[in-house]
């Protein structure tokens, strides 16, 4: 309800019509409109509000897995490569980080961390060099090679992530992300 709130203010749904009001006309009924009206439909006794919200969420993505994927492509990367390259490059110089750094931050077990870093270093990607403050430790660093990728890469998700967000203001976005950030709050603690 919360997001439909947002994509409803965001159109103009619901404001009082002002007297030479040019304001955002309503959008068209979607997918999802038919969908609800169905099921209330067919289910009266069922209240198929949070549909309105969530299948509108997955729809989005769904789309945003699609446009993420064509922008790693791009790049020769998949989605698990960028969530690496991008933790180490977000880790700011010298871009590197320990294993268990990189496990914590892509929520992965500590095997596929070892085959994706192996897979990585094969690349040329990154690199691996024994830990200064641990002698049995490794750690892994981004090359310049894996430097220029990821960030080509990520100018290229941030320019289609623009373009999925277009129908939205500023202040939308913001008002949008809150909204998730507070619904997605009990999950993530």
């Amino acid at each position: 309800m919360v997001v439909t709130v947002v994509i409803m203010s965001a159109y103009g749904v619901g404001r009082t019509p002002q007297p030479d009001d040019d304001g955002p006309t309503p959008p068209q009924p979607d997918d999802v409109d038919q969908i609800v009206d169905a099921w209330r439909r067919e289910r009266p006794d069922l209240d198929v509000a949070p549909l309105q919200v969530l299948s509108r969420v997955s729809r989005l993505a769904r789309r945003l897995d699609l446009d993420r994927a064509q922008a790693f492509a791009r790049h020769q990367l998949e989605g698990w490569e960028f969530d690496v390259l991008s933790a180490l490059r977000r880790a700011g110089a010298p871009y590197a980080l320990s294993p268990g750094q990189l496990i914590r931050q892509t929520l992965v077990t500590s095997g596929t961390m070892t085959n994706r870093v192996d897979r990585l270093q094969h690349r040329g990607l990154v690199e691996r060099s024994p830990s200064l403050t641990d002698r049995r430790g490794v750690i892994v660093r981004l090359t310049a090679s894996g430097q220029q990728t990821v960030d080509a890469a990520m100018a290229d998700l941030l320019d289609r992530e623009r373009d999925l967000l277009v129908e939205l203001s500023s202040s939308d976005c913001e008002e949008l992300a809150a909204m998730l950030r507070r619904l997605l709050s009990p999950f993530e603690a």
